[in-house]
């Protein structure tokens, strides 16, 4: 059975880090990721106690570089899918500059996003709004 939704962006944040997948949902498979975790992206930022939305546009364009190695910018021509109003839900009301900053990275840096069940009115004073103030 192949899933329409094939390729889909994850996101997990904490109070210090940042993680950021794609996953294949024919597998189950992570195909690519990026974290704050990982040493080249940590020495690069000053995150101390609590990440920022610096941080997760960082992740977010790290994501993109390795999405297109991979030749998965388009999502195989389908666009990587983003449920924005369930990563908000999951990560809290505090948290959504963050979502917004990696999703608009990505698609700053040539990623085909589709956003899932997304309803502008709901959250229409961030959709598509520039983070840099939020930094």
């Amino acid at each position: 059975m192949t899933v329409l939704k094939r390729y889909v962006l994850r996101l997990f944040m904490s109070i210090k880090y940042i993680t950021a997948n794609v996953v294949d949902r024919n597998n189950g498979r992570v195909v690519t990721t990026a974290s704050t975790v990982e040493h080249a992206i940590k020495n690069s930022l000053e995150c101390g106690r609590t990440c920022n939305a610096k941080a997760a546009a960082i992740v977010g364009e790290v994501l993109a570089m390795r999405l297109k190695v991979e030749g998965l910018q388009d999502g195989q021509g389908r666009g990587i899918h983003a449920d924005v109003k369930k990563e908000i839900e999951k990560k809290g009301f505090k948290s959504r500059i963050k979502v917004w900053a990696v999703i608009n990275s990505l698609k700053n840096n040539g990623v085909t996003i589709i956003l899932d069940d997304y309803d502008a009115d709901d959250d229409k004073d961030y959709h598509d709004r520039s983070y840099e103030g939020h930094q």
